[in-house]
């Protein structure tokens, strides 16, 4: 599902260039789940935004589902992005004049899909319901608590039933109780859906769960 192959990430600075990711080689498969960890500024978010072809390599190949992301033209790659990926950011990115439910219903938005509104919206409602936020489908995103806004955000992040999860610290915010039953609906989404998951965590009971555990240090990945 995930094959990155060599692939390198620089950035130009006024100091000359910074070399974040450095031949790095990764291979996810369809129903694996990953954690990559490593100290803050390692690179991990730079590696999720290049696996969700929200940026580009510097070298080498990234390929998901079947795509060469490089391949991809801006138009192709958000319509790729949009059916294919699910994603979890740190700075949730809720819309502040959209409700809950509205802001888990944004994806859908891009059209082009082949089922009712009825259909999706049962499935938001759903959504919100095994994250816990039922009772807050119709509040706005700053009437809600820092894990609150993660949660719809991880909500979010299901509703176009995607084949590939990036999340980045999806439990960095909650209290152990909700970050648990949140580590629980992703691995049912993983194992039932055959979803491949990548998640970027601090949290080492989270990365205990999650079949492989690779490390980021000097640009590369240690498993």
């Amino acid at each position: 599902m995930i094959e990155a192959t060599r692939v390198s990430k620089s950035y130009d600075t006024a100091a000359g260039p910074v070399s974040v990711l450095k031949d790095l080689d990764l291979r996810v498969g369809a129903g694996e789940s990953i954690a990559v960890v490593g100290p803050s500024g390692s690179g991990k978010t730079t590696l999720l935004n290049l696996l969700g072809a929200l940026d580009r390599p510097s070298s080498g190949s990234i390929r998901v589902a079947g795509e060469e992301l490089s391949a991809l033209d801006a138009p192709a790659a958000a319509r790729f992005r949009n059916r294919t990926i699910g994603f979890v950011f740190q700075l949730h990115y809720l819309l502040p004049q959209c409700t809950v439910l509205e802001n888990v219903l944004v994806p859908r938005l891009a059209g082009g899909w082949d089922e009712d509104s009825r259909t999706t919206r049962a499935r938001a409602e759903a959504l919100l319901e095994q994250v816990g936020l039922q009772d807050r489908r119709d509040h706005r995103p700053y009437q809600l608590s820092g894990g609150e806004q993660l949660r719809t955000a991880i909500a979010r992040s299901l509703i176009n039933q995607p084949r590939i999860i990036l999340a980045d610290e999806p439990t960095g915010s909650l209290d152990p109780s909700t970050g648990e039953r949140i580590a629980e609906l992703f691995l049912q989404t993983n194992a039932l859906a055959r979803v491949a998951l990548v998640v970027v965590t601090h949290n080492p009971g989270l990365a205990q769960r999650l079949h492989r555990t690779y490390r980021l240090a000097d640009g590369r990945l240690v498993d």
